[in-house]
């Protein structure tokens, strides 16, 4: 699932984003969701979060819980 759509996003959810450095070369970076930073319900980059470990870039993929 991508990461377009503000309400597919919450707190304590694995994402792989894209950080601002990495936007060239898509280089994606696996964490959880601890804060949501873009306030619209879409965004046609990825919403913008804040993860656990404090790094801030783009949702471009939600991780699938099997």
């Amino acid at each position: 699932m991508n990461g377009q759509n503000r309400k597919d996003i919450y707190p304590g959810l694995e994402v792989d984003i894209i950080l601002k450095k990495d936007q060239r070369s898509g280089k994606l970076t696996r964490g959880i969701v601890k804060d949501l930073l873009t306030s619209s319900a879409f965004h046609s980059r990825g919403i913008k979060v804040r993860l656990e470990d404090g790094q801030v870039g783009r949702v471009a993929e939600i991780v699938e819980e099997e």
